[in-house]
């Protein structure tokens, strides 16, 4: 950008607006709400809600929600395209969060995939939402599975993100929301994680079919779970689906009480695949 659009920006900003975002910035702060206006320059919420939607106008704030914002900095240019890291921007959507499933898999370098939606586990109904071409999906899960979360630093801000443990039992829980039991089983075999851990937070989630998914996993995968009887003893009377993302065609196999709806050749060989 030129010395002379820059000028040309800098006019377009009021004096309570120049010095709303000048205060702002100096606070570090990318993404900002209406009250953090008002107390950045002292104006009634009403004033301060107005200046917000000037600064939207302007193309100096990129509204993520209703009273939240993301500030667009001047180093991005004539065109104001910029966007603040997706982790930083979900735990603006919505409190509480951790980002989870897919997301987390990927974050924990279990998966070679690059899902292009943000998934995350809240205990708010949250509808899915597209920002800068990002789909950020929330999975409204029950207060007895929100756990398993550790804040990360991102940008300078914590984010809360589920633990390798967590990850792998929220997928087992959901495998519709990591990318089917191929990806599961993929973190499955690169995970280093901690056994007792892993067992806790799989009776902590209080779902059957979690833990025979898991058991089944390990042992197509040949992991050694050191408390097996245990997690076996977990087992639901029911036959649960090994992959819900997929049909009813497969085999019911009693040892797991799972409908085994992928072929375990498969499922090694998808591990295999990981590069």
């Amino acid at each position: 950008m030129n010395t002379k659009s820059i000028k040309n920006i800098k006019q377009g900003l009021s004096r309570r607006e120049a010095l709303a975002l000048a205060r702002l910035a100096s606070q570090n702060q990318t993404i900002i709400t209406i009250d953090d206006i008002q107390t950045a320059i002292d104006v009634p919420y009403d004033n301060a809600k107005k200046i917000a939607n000037n600064l939207v106008h302007k193309r100096w704030l990129d509204r993520l929600k209703s009273g939240t914002y993301l500030i667009v900095p001047l180093a991005a240019g004539e065109t104001a395209e910029y966007t603040e890291h997706e982790f930083v921007i979900a735990a603006h959507l919505v409190d509480p969060m951790y980002i989870a499933y897919w997301t987390a898999l990927n974050y924990h370098g279990l998966t070679e995939q690059v899902p292009l939606t943000v998934f995350a586990a809240t205990t708010a109904q949250v509808p899915a939402r597209e920002i800068h071409d990002v789909t950020y999906t929330f999975v409204t899960v029950t207060e007895e599975k929100f756990f398993g979360y550790d804040p990360v630093a991102i940008d300078a801000q914590q984010v809360n993100v589920a633990s390798v443990e967590k990850t792998l039992v929220d997928c087992a829980d959901h495998p519709e929301y990591c990318g089917g039991i191929g990806e599961l089983a993929k973190g499955l075999a690169a995970a280093d994680f901690e056994q007792a851990t892993l067992t806790e937070y799989l009776r902590r989630q209080g779902n059957g079919a979690a833990i025979k998914r898991i058991v089944y996993l390990a042992d197509r995968l040949e992991i050694e779970l050191e408390q097996r009887d245990e997690l076996v003893a977990g087992f639901t009377a029911g036959y649960s689906k090994l992959d819900p993302t997929r049909g009813d065609e497969g085999r019911h196999v009693s040892e797991y009480r799972l409908l085994v709806n992928v072929p375990a050749d498969e499922i090694t060989t998808m591990v295999g695949d990981r590069s």
